[in-house]
């Protein structure tokens, strides 16, 4: 699909950056350095875990069956199991265990009782307890097989590996596992008027896009590379990006809207990149160019410092996560209440950067005192972006609003 000049709704965006995306080719990591992606494969349990029935807490194996009668009930105690041992004895009518948590259930048990609910008894015919409450079958049990059962799925593929999934991973005994490899993202900047830090400004402005959409790219997950500044001639900007062809996203910053020198859009068409869609109904970010040439994603976006942070966290980030075979890549949402009022003109979506708090057990989000998209002072407080409805012209102090938490927070 070509790109056109129409402003897409954000929504309609995002899903066609999307849809440009596959997961990319496994890998097999440590655990250690898998930690926040998203699994790769399927996985098959190889063992069954716990391997018996055992004791969720410290009290007596019981049979459930001997608690039926008037209580308390007196009940012979054939051994003491501590987790670690196995049981000797098999609990007949009329006897119990003492056992510790995680402890095997002994045979002819079916439940737990508590000890704060036994009171032990000293007499000359041995170690008694008197159960003091009735309990069902299972009670305090933690079934064989709970966590996992050999021969069926572990984690299924595209789950986030948290620390309790690679939890369920290290007692089946891997040390590595399956992920999507990381995406290789190169990022330019365009402008005549922009240098590096380490140079003298001498009337220029230091390029502080590509630095920090390098930061966002390694907290998305990817490996950044940063191709330096191109300037403003279509011939300059198409040989950067003809030397990125490599790598599986590529990102230029500013460039992209109807300036005199902005030549993006064409150096992309130039090396042969079919533009998917230029153009977004947001504020700020509106010039936005996404197309693709092969294996290669292409995001053309915004010059101004707070639109570049902006566009990335609303298309890029997604995109990434994508790639890296994560299901769930839209950006979250939290409700919250509006602290203070905004106006706007209807058409474009406006995505407000907001400082929220909790006050009386809701979020309550402040938006900054300056919007404006040129100065990176105005996302440096923010927690959350306020979505601004593109029909909406008002949003009154106290309505109900849709906030997107921001990845560029410490």
């Amino acid at each position: 699909m070509s790109a056109g000049s129409e402003l897409l709704p954000v929504e309609d965006a995002r899903a066609r950056a999307l849809a440009l995306a596959t997961p990319l080719p496994p890998e097999w990591v440590r655990l250690e350095e898998a930690l926040g992606r998203a699994l790769g494969a399927e996985l098959i349990a190889q063992r069954t875990l716990p391997p018996w029935d055992n004791s969720a807490m410290d009290g007596y194996a019981v049979r459930s069956a001997d608690l039926t009668g008037p209580l308390p009930v007196r009940l012979a105690v054939g051994e003491t199991i501590h987790a670690g041992s196995t049981p000797r004895i098999e609990v007949r009518p009329g006897t119990c265990a003492r056992i510790m948590t995680g402890a095997p259930l002994p045979p002819g048990a079916d439940a737990v009782v508590m000890q704060e609910r036994t009171q032990p008894v000293q007499s000359p015919e041995g170690p008694s307890v008197e159960i003091l409450e009735a309990v069902s079958a299972s009670n305090f049990v933690r079934p064989r097989g709970e966590d996992a059962r050999a021969g069926t799925p572990l984690l299924t593929q595209g789950t986030p590996l948290g620390i309790p999934e690679l939890g369920l991973i290290i007692a089946q005994g891997m040390m590595t596992v399956p992920v999507p490899r990381r995406p290789r993202v190169a990022i330019l900047s365009t402008g005549d008027e922009l240098c590096r830090a380490d140079e003298a400004p001498e009337g220029r402005i230091v390029d502080t896009n590509a630095p920090s959409l390098a930061l966002a790219v390694m907290r998305a997950g990817g490996l950044p590379t940063l191709l330096g500044i191109a300037r403003d001639t279509q011939e300059e900007v198409s040989a950067r990006l003809a030397d990125a062809q490599s790598f599986d996203v590529v990102i230029s910053s500013a460039g992209v809207s109807v300036g005199e020198k902005d030549f993006v859009k064409a150096a992309l068409q130039e090396q042969g990149v079919e533009l998917n869609f230029w153009r977004v109904a947001i504020k700020p970010g509106k010039p936005l160019v996404v197309g693709r040439r092969g294996g290669t994603l292409y995001f053309g976006l915004p010059g101004n410092p707070t639109s570049s942070l902006v566009t990335f966290e609303l298309f890029v980030r997604p995109v990434l996560r994508r790639l890296q075979g994560h299901v769930d890549v839209e950006p979250p949402r939290v409700p919250g209440r509006l602290d203070g009022e905004l106006r706007k003109a209807p058409g474009l979506a406006h995505y407000i950067r907001v400082a929220a708090s909790w006050r009386d057990g809701e979020l309550w989000a402040r938006p900054l005192a300056t919007q404006t998209s040129g100065a990176l002072r105005s996302a440096a407080s923010a927690t959350h972006l306020l979505h601004f409805p593109q029909e909406s012209n008002s949003l009154a102090h106290g309505v109900n609003v849709a906030l997107l938490p921001v990845s560029w927070t410490a």
